[in-house]
């Protein structure tokens, strides 16, 4: 805060009329201040014209009154001005102390009051004492290079300033606010710290994800999506290093070499992934290319039964061949399938000519199907197997029906055919010797098992052994169980 040199002085003195305020007396003496250094006189008493009267009266405007200097200012004042005195030369002296002994800090003109005198220097002192004040109340909210700025700057007016007061004092109070700002230089430089740390944490959390992402494994890679991460990821740095806490240098380089190597490596990986998809789409093309010209050579086969078994591995050399760009795909798969269609056509319509004149033999076979619904259910199985050995007969001899009346024509006939050999099995069963003499050996062991269950159950009961009547009721029924299997009950 600078105070203007044309501020009334503590106590204003009107000068004699006629006489200028600014002038200086001769053999007054120059201490090398500028005109500044003269106070300000009151306004001259020069008298002035009156006013012509106005024909109508005009309301005065309401003018605000400057407010009064706080009381403290004054204060302040008076108690700075008892660090000075004006000797009888004009000689403003700022008296000692601490080491300093009592100086000249400047001169008054002649004319003046000594509090005059004093009041351009005790408003310097004022002055600095403000700018101490400013310097303390911002140590919290600038950074601490610049307070110390300040502080030097403050230094060096307080080492011998033209200025009247408590001089000691405004340099004791900057001590002190150069131990506020130490402390503060303490905290600043923690919260840069952590600031770079964090700073650092995310380059670092930026360049492992770029790794990441450069090493996957081509066969597996989302190329678009990872492409766009790591675009933004670069977008990420770069917000990083405008808006985030600097790092030092080097790190800083080594960070970037590590990304820009990471998007080199994925770079190149792409290329040479779609160079390699680019080469497989072009052996894919061939490979189809050949197959289709197989297909085309033998579309006109009359071998009906072969060439279908070629087109079908045909087919599934196509499927095995892979695919290419689906458009390209989809034309060459159109010339393969209409090659085929074109022998599958052929074979339809031969078919259908043969199925037109099988028609007749699939009448026939339907009532000879007819004829051998009859020998159900078998009674006389004798009687049965000749007829139906007479049907088979007359059945070879009609021939072929058509394809799709095979099935419920051969089926049916084959049907009543395991009817009459089920039955055949089972009458040999039951006139098996043998087997009903092994029957016999295990009915009877089974039936001794049973009594002996029964009597361990009896004993158990009276005892009172439970669990072991259970144990040997289980046993009963499953002996039981195969008893009635082996007798056929």
């Amino acid at each position: 805060m600078t105070t203007p040199d044309n501020l009334q002085p503590l106590q204003s003195q009107s000068t004699t009329p006629g006489t200028d305020a600014n002038a200086t007396p001769s053999g007054a003496e120059h201490t090398g201040e500028d005109e500044t250094a003269k106070v300000a006189q009151a306004p001259s008493s020069t008298p002035k014209p009156a006013p012509r009267p106005h024909p109508h009266p005009v309301p005065k405007p309401r003018v605000s009154r400057p407010q009064q200097a706080p009381l403290q200012d004054d204060a302040a004042a008076a108690e700075a001005a008892q660090w000075g005195r004006v000797d009888d030369d004009g000689n403003v002296w700022l008296r000692a102390q601490g080491e300093d002994p009592e100086r000249i800090v400047g001169q008054y003109a002649a004319g003046g009051s000594a509090s005059d005198a004093l009041g351009l220097y005790v408003r310097r002192f004022l002055d600095l004492k403000a700018q101490v004040a400013l310097l303390e109340s911002r140590i919290e909210s600038v950074s601490p290079e610049e307070s110390r700025k300040s502080v030097k700057s403050l230094r060096e007016q307080l080492d011998e300033p033209a200025a009247v007061g408590d001089i000691q004092s405004l340099r004791d109070q900057l001590t002190r606010a150069e131990e506020k700002i130490a402390a503060r230089a303490e905290v600043v430089a923690a919260q840069r710290a952590e600031a770079k740390e964090a700073s650092l944490a995310q380059r670092t959390a930026i360049v492992e994800q770029a790794e990441e992402i450069a090493a996957q494994d081509p066969a597996r890679t989302h190329w678009r999506d990872s492409r766009a991460k790591l675009t933004d990821l670069l977008e990420q740095w770069k917000h990083a290093q405008r808006h985030s806490a600097r790092i030092d240098r080097p790190t800083e380089e080594a960070l970037w070499k590590r990304f820009s190597s990471a998007r080199t490596q994925f770079d190149r990986r792409r290329r040479q992934h779609f160079s390699e998809l680019e080469s497989m789409r072009q052996a894919t093309i061939a490979r189809k290319e050949e197959l289709i010209a197989q297909a085309e050579a033998t579309q006109n086969s009359t071998d009906w039964g072969s060439t279908t078994a070629q087109y079908r591995q045909l087919l599934e050399e196509w499927k095995r061949a892979g695919r290419s760009v689906k458009k390209e795909d989809d034309k060459l798969w159109e010339r393969f399938r209409a090659a085929q269609q074109v022998f599958f056509d052929a074979r339809q319509s031969h078919n259908a000519q043969i199925d037109e004149e099988y028609s007749a033999n699939l009448e026939r076979k339907l009532a000879l199907v007819a004829e051998a619904e009859t020998i159900l259910p078998i009674t006389d199985l004798e009687a049965a197997k000749e007829k139906l050995r007479a049907i088979g007969d007359e059945w070879d001899q009609i021939g072929r029906v058509p394809r799709g009346d095979v099935q419920r024509t051969e089926g049916r006939l084959r049907e009543i055919e395991r009817k009459v050999r089920d039955a055949e099995n089972e009458r040999w069963e039951k006139s098996d010797p043998e087997k009903e003499e092994r029957s016999n050996g295990m009915a009877a062991q089974l039936e001794q098992l049973i009594v002996e269950l029964e009597a361990q159950i009896e004993q158990a009961k009276a005892a009172g052994e439970d669990k072991k009547v259970k144990e040997y009721e289980e046993a009963l029924a499953a002996r039981k169980s195969w008893l009635a299997a082996v007798l056929g009950d």
